[in-house]
């Protein structure tokens, strides 16, 4: 690990899915012995509201509760209309750019970043500003004090917006806690909201704008099994997005944990106080769960990968991550049939340096 501890790396799809359904096993990240996976992240977060990820138990289900509803399945189809504009404006963007066109710069960071803006209730002329901050946090060989210094400029962000949301409650998800608190509780946790703010904006950009690009890089590369997508969208882009998810697993950074007791996981024990890496890449490529798993298939359809995280911390936005893939690669391929790759796939710059994989720039014309 970054700080030299050593830390065990689970493989296999059963042992990821048993550590993290264990209770045994804390997502504490500043429990001692938990895994450094980038330099000051202790640092970091030692000097910031505790983020849901972080917590075990009852205070992790006493921060979960409230939110669950925002991201239900029912709730989310609510917001397809909304989702569908803001695509269809994205890609308007990019058919008035000369070609070639960057679609991670007008379609893969604008869409998320359009979405968190929504959900949280920031005022869109801001969106370039705190995602050049998420991409900048998350990337590989920052310093443990320019972490810490972007993470203090996104707190005085996301600090000002919930105080404006305080006195001027809107229609958002961060006015629709702050209304539920004070009928709850009277008052508002102001450094709890802090935290959830910035865990939407970790969770919900670069990831999602790491899928998109993904997802188009593999239908461009892929023409026959996009053809057999496109030919029946409704029913089979979800199993396409399924697929996607599970063959890249863009990041195993929410998997790791720290055993709190003595537990045997595939026969070893690992004593209390060890650091786990639960790889979810190397599950979702467990050839004892799925045939032929180096394979990229469209039209595979298994549903159990563990591409969301398993257990109480599985992702709460997946509904939502899953929707907007569906109407970007829905839209994207009717709207430009004829998009492809403008140069060699060997030219394209992958985020080899990100702890969110996906791609720097993926130049199209059409």
């Amino acid at each position: 690990m970054q700080d030299g501890n050593p830390a065990w790396m689970l493989t296999r799809y059963e042992d990821v899915r048993s550590v993290l359904a264990d209770p045994r096993f804390s997502a504490d990240r500043l429990a001692p012995g938990f895994p450094i996976l980038a330099p000051g992240q202790r640092e970091g977060l030692s000097r910031q509201p505790k983020f849901m990820l972080s917590m075990d138990g009852k205070e992790h289900n006493d921060a979960r509760r409230p939110v669950i509803s925002e991201f239900s399945v029912r709730r989310v189809a609510t917001m397809r209309p909304r989702i569908q504009q803001i695509v269809d404006e994205a890609i308007d963007e990019l058919l008035k750019q000369p070609q070639p066109a960057d679609l991670v710069k007008w379609i893969g960071h604008p869409v998320p970043a359009m979405m968190v803006a929504e959900l949280v209730g920031a005022p869109l002329e801001q969106q370039p500003y705190f995602r050049d901050l998420t991409s900048r946090i998350l990337a590989k060989g920052v310093t443990w004090e320019e972490r810490f210094e972007i993470s203090k400029t996104l707190r005085k962000f996301m600090d000002e917006l919930i105080q404006s949301k305080a006195e001027n409650p809107g229609d958002d998800l961060l006015s629709r806690q702050i209304i539920q608190q004070r009928e709850e509780h009277g008052e508002v946790n102001f450094e709890g909201l802090s935290a959830l703010a910035h865990l939407l904006l970790f969770a919900g950009h670069d990831s999602s704008a790491g899928l998109i690009s993904l997802g188009v890089y593999t239908f461009l590369t892929n023409p026959e099994q996009r053809a057999a997508v496109m030919a029946e969208p409704k029913e089979r882009i979800p199993l396409a997005i399924e697929e996607m998810l599970r063959f890249y697993s863009i990041t195993d950074i929410g998997a790791a944990r720290v055993a709190l007791e003595d537990v045997e996981i595939g026969g070893v024990t690992i004593r209390a106080g060890e650091g786990v890496i639960a790889s979810v890449y190397a599950a979702n490529h467990d050839p004892e769960v799925f045939e032929n798993p180096g394979e990229l298939d469209l039209l595979r359809g298994d549903r159990h990968h563990v591409a969301f995280g398993y257990g109480p911390h599985q992702c709460l936005a997946q509904n939502l991550s899953r929707l907007e893939l569906e109407i970007v690669f829905e839209t994207l391929f009717r709207r430009i049939p004829t998009l492809r790759l403008a140069v060699d796939v060997d030219e394209l710059p992958f985020k080899y340096d990100s702890v969110v994989f996906g791609l720097h720039a993926l130049p199209v014309t059409w």
